[in-house]
């Protein structure tokens, strides 16, 4: 089944896989890193039937575009063509140690670090280039002209920006259309819902919803933080903190029985909920698991009964999630 995944229309101009696949995990953050298992998985990822890939500069310090362009660069011209490459800039980690990183969305560093990212994917031309986070100290409306003149420069095709303020995303699609907005969105993150998921339905603009699992938590199979390996940026995650995991497992006590009555996993219970919540969204969920993998794109067949997604949706009125997203170092850039 996996090889028909259907399509979705992500913003004006581009048409992908229901389900992406977020590929920062093979590089950094979740653990260990094995290079030759993460090419494995980026090959799996393609032979499945995904044609969404998401990557940053940040992540791994280049390493992860790097990867994805080693991989690219084997594929023959039709499998190339049918993918769509997202990446970002505006997390600024080169001057910095760590997690630490500055907001930087200044015209020069915005160029730069395009021909930088282009340079290590291996391509021509970046699909879909976002602004990872946005700058406090800069003004929208020049961002988006940078943006505009790299797409008029033929060195992206589309305009995304990421964890964009409704006021903000209005001011930036006065200067040039935006086509697709990537933040995070999960059943246990549900803040665009207000204010701006009626502004991408209004401008039509896709929604790509990083983290649709809630960082693995949502799955059910991580029984605490101590599980998690020792260089596993969640053990430091506030929502993963004793007291806060605990009080948040009641979510998945909803999802149990749905998997139970579905006949599939929690997981895929939660991007089922996500793809029924508007047709233009594409979640890009990440594993270095090939078997998660397979799982993950299962659930863009899955139908969720209009009750269910009612149950769920109400969820958010019913159990306040505790704990912020990011410890304060990762919530910079988030407005």
């Amino acid at each position: 089944m996996t090889h028909k995944m259907p399509q979705r229309k992500l913003g004006q101009h581009l048409t992908v896989s229901a389900i992406g696949y977020g590929a920062m995990g093979l590089s950094e953050f979740y653990g260990d890193i094995d290079t030759a298992q993460a090419k494995k998985v980026l090959h799996k990822v393609i032979e499945s039937g995904v044609t969404l890939i998401d990557t940053a500069d940040m992540y791994g310090r280049g390493e992860n575009e790097k990867l994805i362009g080693s991989v690219l660069k084997t594929l023959p011209a039709s499998e190339r063509h049918n993918l769509t490459i997202a990446t970002k800039c505006g997390i600024d980690r080169n001057n910095t140690t760590g997690y630490s990183r500055n907001i930087n969305n200044q015209p020069s560093y915005i160029k730069k670090s395009c021909d930088e990212s282009l340079a290590r994917l291996g391509i021509e031309q970046i699909d879909l280039y976002y602004i990872h986070r946005i700058d406090p100290n800069a003004q929208i409306e020049e961002t988006m002209q940078t943006l505009a003149e790299l797409k008029q420069a033929g060195k992206i095709a589309n305009i995304g920006l990421c964890e964009v303020s409704a006021p903000v995303l209005e001011k930036a699609f006065a200067v040039h259309p935006v086509d697709v907005i990537q933040t995070e969105y999960s059943l246990w993150t549900r803040d665009i819902e207000e204010e701006i998921i009626p502004l991408l339905k209004k401008y039509n603009i896709g929604l790509v919803p990083y983290s649709p699992l809630g960082r693995g938590f949502l799955t059910g199979r991580i029984q605490s933080k101590d599980s998690l390996p020792e260089n596993d940026f969640r053990r430091t995650n506030p929502r993963f903190q004793d007291g806060n995991f605990e009080h948040n497992k009641r979510l998945l006590q909803v999802l149990e029985p749905m998997s139970t009555k579905y006949n599939c996993t929690l997981g895929q219970i939660a991007l089922a909920w996500l793809l029924a919540q508007w047709e233009h969204i594409v979640p890009i969920p990440g594993t270095k698991n090939e078997k998660y993998l397979l799982e993950n794109n299962q659930a863009s067949f899955l139908q969720l009964d209009e009750t269910d997604i009612k149950t769920l949706n109400d969820l958010k009125n019913s159990i306040q999630i505790q704990g912020e997203r990011y410890t304060p170092e990762g919530m910079k850039g988030i407005v």
